[in-house]
């Protein structure tokens, strides 16, 4: 009788940690994930804003697994679970499991929007951070073919709906693009053409944080140059505009929508019980109910405090990818699984230069100390040695030189 195989959908933080978690487990590892690589989500925005390039925050999933014996890889797009037949259904073929870890993550949310998903730009994965990055150059070379002022203001108006982390990086991001990096090269660019608006619906950005540190965040965006819209609300967006609730209207050439995030369409054609935000029910040990091979981890996994769902943040997946590896091997030594407990290590933005929020504990940093924190946090855990240099060397770089030595429209040929 051959070993039990593990088959883990998904090759993200969650699923990438399992696998090194069941490294010296009795058992044989499948990764299967729709692409070849494992993406440093935290540093997506910097791809989009011309800062770095894809492969300094994404490795291929294959080279991350070469130290683990036991672990292979098969590219393919997940379709749902055959849960009396124990297989994992892709567009390939389908897979058999003997256990199964459910972590293909999340993707952005509309909320039903037709006119956001129809023009909105989303920032989950590489190919929108490019596309992105393509949208923002673009708009500033198309800028200097017109001669009506409207039109030229209307293509330099960027627009991010969301004041989460990722929203706030990301504003703060462009407008530090635009105002020390593009305003050289685009000698004739009247700066006061350019607008970069950050559009929240809540009354304060970065929800998460204590009021202290959202206020501190408030006041260096708009240091930088953003409008901060609070207390607004999305009703559509156009190609060239996003109208909100009260009948204002923003004028924009570009929409980034970073309002919402819900579980992958997996959760959806597995056809089990989903919960708030598209995410598949799961008991104390990440099982699914009626389901004990079957686990869920990461931003897919509707997963309790008791008291709340745990938030979809990477240290919650990486703590639930550990947590089922070692379940897994306990029920491979006819043991059993046990109740899953996050440990909280904290959160932090940052808002671009000398500038970021970091909330750890009862330790609460912002301005300078606040940046130097994110810094060394996110350089330590980019995926790869290589990629830590090579990082380091751009930031310096941009740093010092005001300078980002991505700034390329690059498309693929179809």
């Amino acid at each position: 009788m051959g070993r039990p195989r593990v088959v883990i959908a998904g090759a993200g933080f969650g699923g990438l940690t399992c696998a090194r978690g069941l490294k010296d487990a009795p058992v044989d590892v499948l990764l299967v994930d729709r692409n070849n690589y494992h993406l440093f989500t935290p540093l997506l925005y910097q791809v989009a804003s011309a800062l770095l390039e894809p492969s300094e925050i994404a490795r291929p999933v294959r080279q991350l697994i070469r130290p683990l014996p036991n672990a292979d890889f098969l590219q393919a797009s997940i379709t749902g679970v055959d849960f009396k037949g124990r297989r994992l259904l892709t567009d390939r073929d389908s897979i058999g499991y003997d256990y199964l870890v459910l972590a293909t993550g999340a993707q952005s949310d509309s909320f039903g929007n037709a006119s956001v998903a129809e023009h909105g730009l989303g920032l989950k994965d590489l190919d929108e951070g490019l596309a992105l990055r393509n949208r923002i150059l673009s708009r500033f070379e198309e800028s200097r073919w017109t001669r009506d002022p409207e039109r030229r203001r209307a293509l330099l108006s960027f627009a991010v709906v969301g004041g989460g982390p990722t929203g706030v990086e990301m504003a703060g991001a462009i407008s530090e693009l635009i105002r020390l990096v593009l305003r050289k090269d685009y000698r004739q660019l009247d700066i006061n053409e350019v607008r970069v608006v950050l559009i929240e619906a809540a009354p304060h950005v970065l929800g998460a944080f204590v009021p202290s540190l959202r206020e501190a965040a408030r006041r260096s965006l708009e240091r930088k140059g953003i409008e901060v819209m609070l207390d607004a609300k999305v009703d559509s967006v156009t190609d060239s505009s996003v109208r909100l609730g009260g009948g204002q209207e923003v004028a924009a050439g570009t929409v980034i929508w970073t309002a919402g995030v819900k579980g992958s369409d997996v959760g959806k054609a597995t056809g089990v019980q989903l919960v708030r935000q598209s995410r598949i029910k799961v008991d104390g040990t990440l099982q699914v109910p009626g389901h004990p091979v079957v686990f869920v981890i990461g931003d897919l996994a509707g997963a309790s405090d008791g008291t709340a769902m745990l938030p979809m943040l990477i240290p919650v997946a990486m703590q639930a990818g550990r947590h089922v590896a070692a379940s897994i091997s306990d029920m491979v030594a006819n043991g059993g699984a046990r109740a899953f407990r996050y440990k909280d290590p904290g959160i932090m933005a940052t808002i671009g230069r000398n500038s970021a929020v970091a909330q750890l504990g009862w330790v609460h940093m912002s301005g300078f100390l606040g940046w130097l924190m994110w810094l060394g946090v996110h350089l330590v855990n980019v995926i790869s040695f290589r990629s830590r240099i090579v990082v380091l060397v751009n930031w310096a770089w941009d740093y010092i030189f005001f300078d980002r030595p991505v700034r390329l429209i690059v498309r693929a040929r179809p």
